[in-house]
């Protein structure tokens, strides 16, 4: 039966109030998320003991500048190791000792300075493979990496093993787009839902990780736990303030589509405002040495993010085919009608999967931040990795976790190839041109059925 037109007007003036004030709570929970990750891109706390007396003060003095770092030699971190900034004419201007953890700081005038370690205080077999030259000025964050280990020789490369080590780049790639994409399939599989702030759900994640390590001083790997509960924490407050009111009130597909591209920017925005505008490196794992084994080489870093990758994929197909909530998270997806008749809680199953989609998209903005982007953190990190996203499931199959999983490697693969005969930094356009002959040609995806479109 088709409503009158005078039932019309109460929902829609509900809807237009609820949403403004999901949109105000949501917005004060990332404040207060974020807040503290606001404080220390500006000016962070000194967590370091007291420095030695031949050190400069810890704190600023008025007309310099704080610079800071972490000593950092394939994840050991080096304290007692002497680090001292001078002129371009050899001159002293200021020194240290890096205290536990490896972190070390300065307070200098503004200037250009050469920035070197004390090759006489590292510990035995460490070596520093250069100095450090860089402008120091207010207002921005001064941070100094050095590189330890052996230089890398010039030696010339085979066509065939850049072959190789870039298909193994690639199905790093692909793993990691699969594991912030998967939550986005299943999303759209239970809910129908195009969800495009997803891809700040992937931001987020790697700014919470970036607060935990570097604001808090916990390591990363912990950090990263960490930034997942976060990430499923918003989640399950995205669907809790915002659409499950939405659903409720049978607001159509078209119109939710809309309020999730209203939220991605607000919330790109947001961390724009509470984190920084310049992209920030996490504490552990920089400057890392390549493993080589024959034509592969590949950094500890980006091995330990494909075996996760892998660990957690895996994990996901027992979750979909041996657990009750995993069958009942495939039953609402083919048919939501038919699962609620047979006394399926079809509510309950999607507000597990909002909180497993936020959760996964966190892990897959720190894993993004450490083999992309080399260990750094940017504040529209997600957005880019958006089209990336959409292409993968697209192409395995809307809705279907497997097809997801099979969709985002193939893309992954596809835009490193890429690089082969492009200019890198033109690399992402490849999941464009996937996307584009994937709906023209097949737009159901490899893994989905016609059925599901229309």
């Amino acid at each position: 039966m088709a409503p009158t037109s005078g039932c019309r007007r109460r929902p829609t003036s509900t809807f237009h109030r609820t949403a403004r004030l999901a949109l105000f709570v949501l917005a004060s929970a990332l404040c207060f998320v974020l807040g503290t990750g606001s404080s220390s891109a500006q000016d962070p706390p000194d967590p370091s003991p007291p420095a030695s007396p031949s050190s400069p003060a810890s704190e600023d003095i008025a007309g310099t500048v704080t610079v800071r770092g972490t000593l950092n030699n394939a994840g050991e971190r080096l304290d007692g190791v002497g680090v001292r900034a001078t002129t371009s004419d050899g001159e002293v201007v200021a020194e240290t000792e890096s205290a536990e953890g490896g972190r070390w700081e300065l307070t200098l005038p503004p200037g250009t300075y050469v920035f070197e370690v004390d090759v006489e205080s590292l510990p035995d077999e460490v070596t520093v493979q250069s100095t450090v030259t860089r402008d120091v000025a207010a207002g921005q964050a001064n941070t100094v990496i050095f590189s330890f280990g052996e230089a890398r020789s010039g030696s010339t490369v085979s066509w065939g093993e850049t072959l190789i080590r870039t298909l193994v780049d690639g199905l790093r790639f692909g793993l990691v787009i699969a594991i912030a994409g998967v939550g986005l399939s299943l999303i759209f599989g239970t809910t129908g839902l195009t969800n495009f702030a997803h891809g700040e759900l992937v931001t987020l994640g790697a700014v919470a990780a970036w607060v935990f390590n570097v604001t808090l001083g916990v390591q990363l790997v912990p950090a990263t736990i960490l930034a997942v509960v976060v990430g499923v924490i918003i989640g399950l407050l995205n669907n809790a303030l915002i659409w499950a009111p939405l659903r409720r009130r049978r607001t159509g597909l078209i119109a939710q589509l809309v309020v999730s591209i209203g939220l991605a920017i607000a919330l790109r925005y947001l961390i724009l405002m509470f984190f920084s505008d310049r992209t920030q490196p996490y504490d552990d794992y920089q400057a890392q040495q390549q493993l080589v084994w024959g034509p592969i080489a590949i950094t500890p870093v980006n091995l330990v993010c494909i075996v996760i990758s892998l660990v957690v994929l895996v994990g996901i197909a027992l979750l979909l085919q041996r657990t009750r909530i995993g069958k009942a998270m495939r039953a609402v997806a083919d048919n939501r009608d038919l699962a609620a008749s047979s006394g399926i809680d079809v509510e309950r199953v999607v507000r597990f999967v909002w909180g497993l989609g936020g959760g996964l998209a966190a892990l897959g903005g720190v894993l993004f931040g450490l083999s992309e982007l080399g260990g750094r953190v940017q504040w529209e990190m997600g957005f880019k990795l958006l089209l990336l996203m959409f292409a993968g499931i697209i192409l395995g199959g809307l809705g279907t976790a497997y097809g997801a999983l099979v969709g985002c490697v193939v893309v992954g693969l596809l835009v490193q190839l890429s690089t082969l005969v492009i200019n890198p930094d033109l690399k992402y356009i490849g999941g464009l041109l996937v996307l584009i002959v994937i709906l023209v040609i097949r737009p159901q995806g490899i893994l989905g059925s016609r059925t599901r479109i229309g």
